[in-house]
């Protein structure tokens, strides 16, 4: 996903000299070509996140499109207050790339785990993006650059590969459906896209019959994708490697209950415990704490049997 990113920012680069990359002194593989190519349009700011956002909030009112580049957590919650005070206050034109969502990182432990990030920045009003396969990241990539005002792109180190479909156009707070299905609908975002998918196959050798939404822009919402989920099949799921607070489920549930449009059943798939606290590869974690294809399956089915018994309300 990290790959197909930055291989179309490279691209957009090449054709656009506003757009700008500054790295907080990592990713030195995957980013050799950009800066080798475009050495005038790429900045090492350092181990100094809240001066790389500084920094880029500058070049982005002085006409500049700059994105900032780290890991987990560090060009998000570590420089908050710059996000929020110098950029997203601004409208500045300034993308952070955070790459290595969820559990990504983790048997590096709970400082490099980032589980809370899609809440806190949906907090601030700004665009928040968590594609959930490689084609989504590139076409996200073109996208944030020609959209105005500052934004969050999520990048997970696994991916659902590549779901175009054919002839298909990707567009910010657009959901797409991989899958139909009136039973369920499961919604997910993020690289755990790759766990839904297998989810929904699973369920449906049993017969049930999944929707799939790739919900890839949390903030905007596709509010149209989820009402159509609620009138149109038994329940909802949503999936999400972050809390369950305040991320994809929180959303979902906020519109649903303003709008008045109830589902049957409803259940977020996500992190409960507050913080994760243990260590291991991405897989491991996904299965200790609720978020694996067995963990969906068995959440999708508890919707579909509560969805059976009452045609108004929330479950789980």
């Amino acid at each position: 996903m990290r790959d197909a990113f930055i291989g179309r920012l490279e691209a957009l680069a090449e054709a656009n000299s506003r757009i700008l990359l500054i790295t907080g002194d990592l990713g030195f593989g995957v980013l050799t070509s950009f800066e080798k190519r475009f050495p005038r349009q790429f900045v090492n700011a350092g181990v100094a996140e809240q001066n790389m956002t500084g920094l880029a909030t500058g070049l982005a009112l002085d006409g500049r499109i700059v994105f900032t580049y780290s890991i987990g957590n560090f060009p998000t919650l570590r420089c908050l207050e710059q996000i929020r005070n110098d950029a997203a206050y601004h409208g500045a034109n300034v993308k952070i790339v955070a790459i290595g969502g969820g559990f990504s990182y983790g048997a590096l432990g709970m400082s490099h785990h980032a589980t809370e990030d899609l809440a806190i920045l949906r907090a601030l009003g700004i665009t928040v993006v968590a594609p959930g396969c490689d084609w989504e990241a590139a076409e996200a990539a073109t996208a944030l650059a020609d959209r105005p005002g500052t934004c969050y792109i999520r990048l997970d180190r696994t991916s659902a590969g590549s779901t175009a479909l054919v002839g298909e156009h990707f567009q910010i707070g657009r959901a797409r459906m991989l899958r139909p299905g009136t039973d369920v609908t499961l919604i997910s975002t993020g690289g755990i896209l790759s766990q839904v998918l297998l989810a929904a196959e699973t369920l449906s050798q049993l017969g049930v019959q999944a929707r799939v939404l790739s919900m890839h822009t949390i903030q905007p919402l596709d509010d149209a994708a989820v009402r159509s989920a609620v009138m149109e099949t038994g329940g909802i799921v949503t999936v999400e490697e972050h809390t369950v607070h305040g991320g994809l489920g929180g959303a979902v549930a906020e519109y649903c209950l303003e709008a008045g449009v109830i589902p049957k059943a409803f259940r977020r798939v996500g992190l409960r415990d507050g913080f994760s606290a243990i260590v291991g590869s991405q897989d491991y974690l996904r299965q200790q704490y609720g978020m694996d294809e067995r963990a969906i399956v068995d959440a999708a089915k508890h919707v579909v049997a509560a969805s059976a018994r009452t045609s108004v309300g929330v479950a789980g």
